[in-house]
């Protein structure tokens, strides 16, 4: 798996974030200063709220069900990493608020820069001991983050702002690609570490299932608490419980190089596909019967 996780999943990441910027424009950013209330709302509860959550899920599961440390500590990982090009797709198509949703992950996938290697140290610190040897450089991990997610969003953008015919017309086909690739590195780890995954999913299945859930509910709960219309709701929603699982296997495997560690990531980005699928069966469901009958 090495040229996979030294050379193809660092490859295809940068795709990944590539086409995002395909979709970006300077006013994207702006919006966030003209409209704060929602952004500043899906800000805390990505980078703040969605880390306790999984240190708190953690904690329970490993105390009371047995879940072992380093899938803990895998859990933290993947709730460290910000939304994907997947939350704004099905925002796009639960009819959620598409602008708000590219800019959380625009601005989050910048900010994690900083904040996920403090997140993950302390992740991995707490469950795994503070004399363990697994930890993350921070100097090379921000550089590293930087480079493979920061600087490919800002070569999108620059194609976007010089040539916005030509952006237009490859960002869907690079969407698709981005889509397919996600999916091809999960089934990837997964064919790799099947025999581990099926002997740990007992309890990684509903640890993770369990967080994806509980961030979706409270994502949705606290944005209609706080008044947000229901197409921003939506979208803070999605941004929250579809993490960029592509981002916590390349930190798993490729920085880290413990492929326990990628587990939790793995086992989350598939069942974020079912339970945002669902979440997106609901809204559509839900819209098409609110709809106006058709005059006679």
């Amino acid at each position: 798996m090495n040229v996979l996780t030294q050379v193809l999943l660092p490859l295809i990441l940068a795709f990944i974030m590539f086409s995002m910027g395909l979709s970006l424009v300077v006013d994207d950013f702006k919006r966030v200063a003209k409209y704060p209330k929602a952004f500043v709302i899906g800000l805390l509860l990505q980078v703040v709220s969605l880390p306790l959550l999984g240190f708190l899920v953690a904690k329970i599961w490993v105390a009371q069900f047995g879940l072992e440390p380093v899938y803990a500590a895998g859990l933290i990982i993947i709730a460290a990493c910000p939304g994907g090009v997947t939350s704004n797709l099905m925002t796009h198509l639960g009819r959620g608020d598409t602008a708000l949703s590219i800019s959380l992950t625009a601005v989050i996938s910048f900010l994690t820069v900083i904040t996920l290697p403090l997140i993950v140290n302390l992740g991995l610190s707490t469950f795994l001991g503070a004399e363990s040897d697994v930890h993350l450089n921070v100097l090379k991990t921000v550089v590293g983050i930087f480079v493979i997610t920061s600087v490919p969003v800002i070569i999108g953008m620059l194609i976007k702002a010089k040539n916005e015919s030509l952006a237009d017309k490859i960002e869907p086909m690079s969407r698709k690609l981005a889509t397919f690739f996600f999916i091809a590195i999960v089934l990837a780890a997964v064919a790799k570490d099947f025999k581990l995954l099926m002997e740990s999913f007992s309890t990684l299945g509903p640890s993770s299932l369990t967080l994806n859930i509980l961030t979706m509910v409270i994502a949705y709960g606290v944005s209609r608490l706080l008044s947000l219309s229901k197409e921003q709701s939506r979208a803070i929603t999605f941004e929250c419980g579809l993490q960029n699982g592509t981002l916590a296997i390349f930190i798993a495997v490729t920085l880290l190089k413990n492929e326990q560690l990628m587990l939790p990531g793995v086992v989350y980005g598939l069942l974020m596909f079912v339970t945002g699928g669902a979440y997106l069966f609901k809204l559509l469901h839900k819209d098409k019967k609110e709809l106006p009958a058709p005059a006679l």
